[in-house]
């Protein structure tokens, strides 16, 4: 039977990161959403209810699943209310900006035997799909260093102030590409034995970071840089890898996000495929010293899709979901500058 859902915004996520795969997996039938001012929702989905404030939504007992996907500083409180109400929780990221939230979301769950699902959608984007494939096949021997990088180029400040203000919770590009790349870091390497978080303000009249940078040390001697600026006019490889056999590299060219704001379905056929000449590069040394062989690999189709199937699975089959409490909860602590040994702010 699909899941009853409910949207808590229909801005560019709801419309975007959403909408069209509530609609289009057979799983979910999108029911309602939280509009305060434009009613736009009804335009592309005529058959949804749209409602003036998150308690009117939260009312609607037919509502299965509330997908919180509103401002970092209110997913906690928002996602508190969704439990309490009996409903399952997908949190965009940022689920909480402490850990301490975070435990907090998860103990309500439990009491009221719900899900806390966490949207990170980046993990089935082309490009980390294919830096998975390259590290679980072993191809780079024992890894020593790994890069990953999320950079754009804006200086103007954003036109939502609250992103730019410092006393507002999660603002600041830390809690907003951070979280991206962390769960990515983390998802395949998993807990850090040492982490060291920095920050840094770059822009004209900038008052919250616009740079992060985190290293995570992991047993073996694997050292892993985590990145994301504000300021990258030029940008570097989004991934990089070393091992003791060769290095990989690969640009962010998942194409997801611009053609669903395009309109494009993530049932169409050309939906989630990268431009040829966006392939990751393959160098591993031969038996020769000083000999090497590179080769291209062509990442595969991009797939959001597989992210609302895992929490289709989740609610309805009892299936582990991917990104594990516990992750989220070293994120958080990452994100805080501490909480593992020898962390520092």
């Amino acid at each position: 039977m699909p899941i009853p859902t409910g949207l808590l915004a229909y801005g560019m996520s709801g419309r975007v990161f959403h909408a069209p795969f509530l609609n289009t997996h057979p799983g979910f039938a999108l029911r309602a959403v939280v509009e305060r001012r434009r009613k736009a929702a009804a335009a592309t989905y005529p058959a949804i209810s749209s409602y003036n404030t998150v308690a009117d939504l939260l009312a609607d007992d037919s509502l299965e699943l509330v997908v919180v996907n509103t401002p970092n500083d209110t997913h906690f409180a928002l996602a508190r209310q969704a439990l309490a109400a009996g409903k399952h929780v997908l949190i965009e990221k940022p689920v909480a900006t402490t850990p301490a939230e975070l435990d907090e979301l998860l103990a309500l769950a439990r009491q009221q035997q719900r899900h806390v699902l966490a949207y990170q959608n980046r993990r089935w984007d082309s490009d980390f799909q294919l830096v998975r494939q390259v590290v679980e096949s072993g191809q780079l021997g024992q890894l020593t260093e790994v890069h990953f990088r999320f950079d754009r180029y804006k200086t103007a400040l954003n036109s939502k102030m609250f992103k730019e203000d410092p006393a507002v919770a999660g603002s600041g590009l830390s809690y907003d590409l951070g979280p991206h790349v962390l769960d990515q870091a983390l998802s395949l390497f998993g807990r850090p034995a040492h982490s060291r978080f920095t920050r840094a303000s770059h822009r004209p009249g900038s008052r919250v970071d616009d740079y992060f940078h985190a290293h995570l040390e992991y047993a073996g001697n694997l050292h892993v840089f985590v990145t994301g600026s504000l300021l990258t006019a030029a940008p570097v490889p989004a991934y990089v890898l070393h091992g003791t056999l060769g290095s990989f590299q690969k640009s962010r060219a998942d194409v997801q996000e611009t053609q669903l704001d395009q309109g494009v379905l993530p049932t169409e056929a050309a939906y989630g495929q990268e431009p040829a000449d966006a392939a990751g590069t393959l160098t591993l040394a031969t038996s020769e010293p000083g000999q090497f062989v590179t080769t291209s690999l062509p990442a595969p189709t991009g797939n959001y899709t597989g992210l609302f199937e895992a929490v289709y699975q989740t609610i309805r089959h009892g299936r582990p979901f991917p990104v594990r409490p516990e992750q989220l909860r070293w994120q958080l602590e990452i994100l805080a500058g501490g909480g593992f040994p020898g962390s520092q702010g």
